[in-house]
């Protein structure tokens, strides 16, 4: 399954989900205090938790989009590629992130920032700017209250 929107390609993986060189890439290549260890330990092949979307453009990787279900509310992490930050990858998988959320029937996402973070204030500000509220734990939370204007997905 996929949606096409401009140039950017979002396409749903297959479950369970595997981790693979381009995961190894983009989300474990992420500087030290990003995300937490797991992603420095996985190794090819192995299964990972949650439902992933990548994002392509014009046939290459270049974002992830994750999400898992916890207490009814969408958990959410988002990766780019470093030769496609500043392009609105990262926007485009949040707006996909929220329509798969709506979709679900969950009603916040949540974003985790960890405090070791090498540019924490510039993500927290990213999101911030997006509608996201921030919690004193270092949580950012947005209401899903509607899906972003796209057709219905092809299956």
């Amino acid at each position: 399954m996929g949606y096409e929107g401009s140039e950017l390609r979002w396409v749903r993986e297959d479950q369970p989900a595997r981790w693979d060189g381009e995961k190894k890439r983009i989300v474990g290549g992420e500087a030290e205090g990003v995300f937490d260890d797991r992603y420095r330990e996985c190794v090819e092949g192995d299964v990972i938790p949650g439902r992933w979307w990548r994002v392509e453009r014009d046939g290459k990787v270049v974002g992830y989009g994750w999400m898992d279900v916890i207490w009814g509310d969408a958990e959410i992490l988002l990766a780019t590629a470093p030769d496609a930050r500043g392009q609105g990858v990262g926007s485009f998988t949040l707006e996909r992130l929220k329509d798969e959320a709506y979709q679900r029937g969950l009603r916040y996402l949540t974003n985790v920032v960890r405090p070791t973070h090498p540019e924490k204030d510039r993500i927290v500000a990213w999101l911030e700017k997006r509608g996201f509220a921030s919690g004193s734990d270092g949580r950012h939370f947005r209401s899903v209250t509607r899906p972003s204007v796209i057709p219905a997905a092809a299956s």
